[in-house]
């Protein structure tokens, strides 16, 4: 028994006096007995420091004491300390702190003799509970009504407390806390609500909570808005409740589908490995006999990499076997994705985005509209290395594509590239003065290697190396002239390139008369045998090259010194080239080989197929390139400027023209067909709205099997005809619509001018004011937005069609809060030269706080299905749901 010394003078004398217990305010401190004095200081501004519990007889040397560390507390109003000194009663936001304990509330009792503490809330004039107890020990945090706490046995008992436990909430009556993170609870709610009064719980008849370990429960049954639903009963319950990531099973979501039967999908194990990594082991069964299994995987290792790996096999069938409806297909899925700390190294980098697949694997298999509607894939896994303090750089890349429609498959294995920065041989290291013109001279070098094939997915395991992969090593070597202008306004820019590829096959052909041969490259008939030559073949090809341009500007100001136009201004870019190339067809270069067939003479390219494409062209050719672009630009007085006053200028810029732009080329070296077809482009803003357009012209006319002759078409047709025949054109712009924001705190004057500083009783009207008269009426506002987007596109004439081909496609898309919780949205699209409907979904949903609800709907078209979902928002309770749907894959036909 720990018993309090206080001198006569400071505490029974008062207390005689004043007939009460000593009041002390503002902060107080008590720490643990150290000597047999007492020092009370009675100063209202300093701190009650000491207080020594002792035997007033006699003090038992042996007796150990339970406080081991100051005790502090404080609170607003008082703080009263009973005639013992064993109590302290502290009123209006009473805090105490004691080690990692820290308790807060309206009022706390402190008995030092039985070594506890209560505290409790204030009941304000509605009944509700203010400065409820908050007891906080280190990550852990909860409150309550009242609290009863013994620091020497750290037990406690709580009324009516609210913990939070990982995404989940305990609401308890009566909690007894029986360790330092242990409790036990009886008729119990848990709840992933985090309202006060929560929508739904699962009431637990009794349960054991392990903070930032586990909850265990005993029998429990579900309560949704205060409805009892007794069937069915849990008889016992398991929640996981760490705040670490660890090993567990993974429950299977089951369903029915109409081609598969009934499934148990996504079931499997979780392994929480390290801190480094983990991995999942999931699997999908059906009852007429169709599985699928997959693993995943995420590691990271801080400041090296991070990265996550998965790979999905599935095994589908259809109908029943016997049958001319049965069928059955295996399709897999990988999908890597890695990167690397900037910081780990800066002079070389792995990264890898890899995602590959069967081509049947998403429309069996996916349940994801994106992943459905994708048709092409695409990966890379590359390593860089940057060499320190030098211009070279070299990278390493492994490439895959494929189209899933057609189940065509491109891959790169590997790529490897080398090349030098842009360097200056001329140029002095200690240079003074200006750059000399020699000075400019510059150079660099890029050298690529690579390995590829394009085939059917199921023909790339089967290909040969030697006849079906091409491969071969590129040089490029651009050398930069240095740049000069021509009466100060034109610039001109000289280069030569030179590019080298070094193949390791080429072709040889002869003619054999009446011969049918198989298997020969696209494009060489059947009558001619192709021979492979393998060994180095070094094919270069090289061009010079000189470029001019300038700016021309145009500017008209109106004379009206009062118009709202300050003027109109007209950039024009015109720029002219040369070009030149050898005739790489000649003999010497041996890349077009001479065959005689049927009388004739024909050419074939030795290089045909290469990895960088064949031989360069036959022909000499000395081009004259020409293009002009224009943008017309307009300073209008800005109306909706504020912010200036009157004697300021308030003028914005208006585009009329974003960009008109043409070119075009002329061969003058080609005996026919020199003029290079014509490329029209043009760019604007209307309203708000973007519109691009384009179109090609071709100059020549055609003959009756759609080859190009050499007749101009202004000399064979008329209007506007007379630039070009039109062979493709586009136009494509869209629109996006939306609500405006409620103003706020607008009010309305009536309600405004009642109970005015200047009137008690009346109302002053304006003339052209209306009262008005719905003031009781909900003012209900549908935030919405819409958008479409328009396209039309047109082919030329052709043997497939000989009036053109138009394609027009309207997309339209939108979204519509019908009111702050309810959701509507619709995206589809429209051919309308087909004047039919592609992907159509129509999706609503209702936020229900603490549940989701929601419908999508596919209408019609080959994903046509439905489904209705009402779950839990938690993640913790994914499974707590109600689910109705039709899958696509109930209609699906292979």
């Amino acid at each position: 028994m720990y018993k309090t010394i206080v001198t006569y003078l400071f505490v029974v004398f008062p207390f005689l006096l004043f007939g009460q217990e000593p009041v002390i305010s503002l902060s107080e401190e008590y720490e643990a007995p150290v000597d047999t004095s007492i020092v009370l200081n009675n100063d209202l501004d300093s701190t009650f420091s000491q207080i020594q519990s002792a035997d007033s007889m006699a003090v038992d040397s042996t007796d150990k004491t339970f406080i081991e560390e100051p005790i502090q507390y404080n609170a607003i109003d008082s703080m009263v300390v009973s005639i013992d000194g064993q109590k302290v009663y502290l009123y209006n936001e009473a805090k105490v702190t004691y080690q990692q304990i820290e308790l807060t509330a309206y009022y706390i009792e402190l008995n030092l003799e039985t070594k506890e503490i209560y505290a409790e809330g204030l009941a304000d004039s509605t009944g509700e509970l203010t400065q409820k107890p908050i007891f906080k020990q280190g990550s852990e945090e909860y409150e309550s009504e009242t609290m009863r706490y013994n620091f020497d046995s750290q037990k406690a008992f709580i009324t009516k407390v609210v913990s939070q436990q990982g995404e989940g909430y305990i609401h308890s009556d009566r909690t007894k806390k029986i360790g330092e993170e242990v409790f036990i609870t009886e008729h119990a709610k848990y709840t992933t609500c985090d309202a006060d009064h929560p929508h739904f719980y699962l009431e637990l008849t009794k349960a054991k909570v392990i903070s930032n370990k586990k909850i265990i429960t005993g029998p429990a049954y579900m309560v949704l808005e205060d409805f009892p639903i007794y069937f069915p009963i849990i008889p016992f319950g398991y929640f996981p409740n760490s705040p670490t990531y660890s090993s567990g099973i993974l429950i299977p979501k089951y369903g029915e589908e109409q081609n598969r039967g009934f499934f148990l999908r996504d079931g499997g194990y979780y392994w929480a490995a390290s801190e480094y990594f983990d991995l999942a082991v999931q699997g999908d069964i059906y009852s007429k006999g169709s599985w699928g299994t997959r693993i995943k995987t995420n590691y990271r290792k801080r400041y090296k990499f991070n990265g996550n790996f998965g790979f999905d096999y599935g095994a589908n069938k259809y109908g029943e076997k016997g049958l001319d409806t049965y069928s059955k297909s295996k399709q897999f899925k990988l999908m890597w994705s890695h990167s690397q700390d900037s910081k780990a190294n800066p002079n070389r980098t792995f990264s890898a985005s890899v995602n590959l697949s069967s081509s049947g694997y998403d429309k069996q298999n996916a349940y994801n509209t994106n992943d459905y509607l994708t048709t092409t894939k695409s990966s890379s896994i590359s390593y860089t290395r940057r060499f320190e303090n030098t211009p070279f750089n070299m990278s390493m890349n492994l490439r895959h594509s494929q189209n899933t429609k057609d189940s065509t498959m491109q891959l790169s294995l590997p790529e490897l590239t080398f090349s030098m920065a842009k360097v200056y041989p001329f140029r002095k290291k200690n240079r003074s003065g200006k750059i000399k013109f020699y000075e400019k001279f510059g150079v660099n070098y890029t050298g690529n290697l690579k390995n590829s094939i394009s085939a059917k997915e199921n023909e790339i395991l089967s290909s040969s190396f030697a006849t079906d992969w091409k491969n071969g090593i590129k040089h490029n070597l651009p050398v930069a002239f240095p740049s000069f202008n021509l009466f100060k306004y034109i610039n001109f820019s000289p280069g030569i390139s030179y590019n080298e590829k070094w193949y390791f096959k080429k072709y040889n052909y002869n003619y054999v008369e009446g011969a049918d041969f198989e298997n020969n490259p696209s494009g060489i008939p059947s009558d001619i045998w192709v021979d492979t030559i393998t060994g180095l073949n070094r094919v270069y090809d090289y061009a010079y090259s000189l470029s001019s341009s300038t700016n021309i500007y145009g500017m008209y100001i109106p004379r009206n010194p009062n118009s709202k136009v300050k003027g109109i201004r007209h950039k024009m870019t015109p720029s002219i080239g040369f070009s030149y190339r050898p005739d790489f067809g000649a003999d010497k270069f041996g890349y077009w080989q001479e065959v005689k067939r049927d009388s004739t003479i024909e050419y074939y390219d030795t290089n045909l197929g290469g990895v960088y494409g064949g031989s360069p062209g036959r022909g000499e050719s000395g081009a004259i390139s020409f293009a002009l672009s224009n943008n017309l630009e307009m300073k209008v007085l800005d109306t909706k400027d504020t912010t200036k006053t009157d004697t300021e200028q308030k003028y914005r810029k208006v585009k009329l023209i974003d960009n008109l732009s043409l070119s075009t080329s002329y061969n003058l070296i080609a005996d026919s067909l020199n003029l290079a077809p014509i490329s029209v482009r043009a760019r604007t803003t209307v309203a708000g709205v973007s519109i691009n357009m384009g179109t090609t012209l071709d100059p020549y006319m055609v003959d009756e099997n759609y080859r190009r002759i050499h007749k101009y078409a202004w000399n064979e047709r008329s209007g506007i005809g007379k630039l070009g025949r039109v062979t493709r054109a586009n136009l494509s712009f869209g629109m996006n619509f939306s609500s405006k924001d409620k103003k706020k705190g607008g009010g309305n004057k009536a309600a405004n001018a009642t109970g005015g500083p200047d009137s008690e009783t009346e109302q002053v009207v304006e003339e052209d004011e209306v009262l008005p008269i719905f003031d009781n009426y909900y003012d209900f506002s549908m935030p919405w937005d819409f958008g479409f987007d328009y396209s039309l596109s047109y082919s030329g004439a052709s043997k497939s069609y000989p009036n053109g081909k138009v394609t027009q496609t309207l997309g339209m898309r939108g979204n519509v809060s019908i009111t702050e919780k309810w959701k509507l949205s619709a995206n589809t699209n429209f051919d309308i030269e087909a004047m039919a409907f592609s992907f159509t979904t129509f999706n609503l949903t209702r936020n229900l706080h603490c549940w989701n609800m929601s419908f999508n709907f596919v209408p019609f078209g080959y994903r046509k299905s439905y489904s209705f979902t009402i779950s839990a928002s938690s993640s913790m309770l994914q499974d707590l749901k109600i689910q109705k749907q039709q899958s696509h894959y109930d209609s699906m036909n292979f």
